[in-house]
């Protein structure tokens, strides 16, 4: 007999593909023109629905940005512990997951200052505020383990996370858009950031 833990209630899938169309839809708007592009019948449009298929899968649009902002930081989130686990030193670790924060920030850089920075609503910022949280908390660990390692000189772990989580949020998403208007540019303005977060933390080598 199949376990029920593994058993899903009918439409189950087309309704999570649903969903995953209707975020997809709701990205590429908010890419184009940021989320006031993004309007409920723009959005459908896009995914090939209806407006009321969409209030069924989301209670209101704001809840269909909040839930796109928590699955493009899941999706990060899984990329930097990824690329960091794949890094033998506590420093290649962090070279790894900075690495990996500024290459998919810089893939579609519209797209995430608006998840980040634009005004929506105070749902939405909460979640930003959880998320930066998050963020420089398990950046400190992190160099927190580089220090005790000797990889780094002793220095204020939470200190030293906080600044370098601000300094690649504001240096990707605000910096002048001639700054990584290219390809070249945009590879500039990587190698910038994280050179300045290596000296930041008194990486060797910087």
């Amino acid at each position: 007999m199949m376990e029920a833990a593994t058993q899903q209630p009918a439409g189950a899938g087309k309704s999570a593909a649903t969903r995953a169309r209707l975020l997809a839809a709701a990205a590429e708007l908010i890419s184009e023109g940021g989320y006031a592009a993004a309007s409920v019948v723009a959005i459908a449009d896009r995914a090939g629905l209806s407006a009321g298929a969409m209030y069924r899968h989301f209670p209101s649009k704001v809840d269909l940005f909040r839930e796109l902002f928590r699955s493009s930081a899941d999706g990060l989130y899984e990329a930097m512990h990824a690329a960091g686990e794949g890094s033998g030193s506590w420093l290649g670790r962090f070279d790894a997951v900075l690495a990996t924060y500024v290459t998919t920030t810089l893939a579609n850089r519209r797209l995430s200052w608006a998840l980040v920075y634009e005004p929506v609503a105070p749902e939405l910022d909460a979640d930003r505020l959880a998320y930066r949280r998050r963020f420089r908390a398990e950046m400190a660990e992190l160099l927190g383990a580089a220090i005790a390692a000797g990889e780094l000189p002793s220095q204020d772990a939470d200190l030293a996370a906080a600044a370098v989580v601000g300094a690649i949020s504001e240096s990707l998403l605000n910096a002048p858009a001639a700054a990584c208007g290219d390809e070249d540019g945009g590879e500039r303005l990587a190698g910038g950031v994280l050179a300045i977060c290596r000296r930041a933390i008194g990486a060797p080598g910087d």
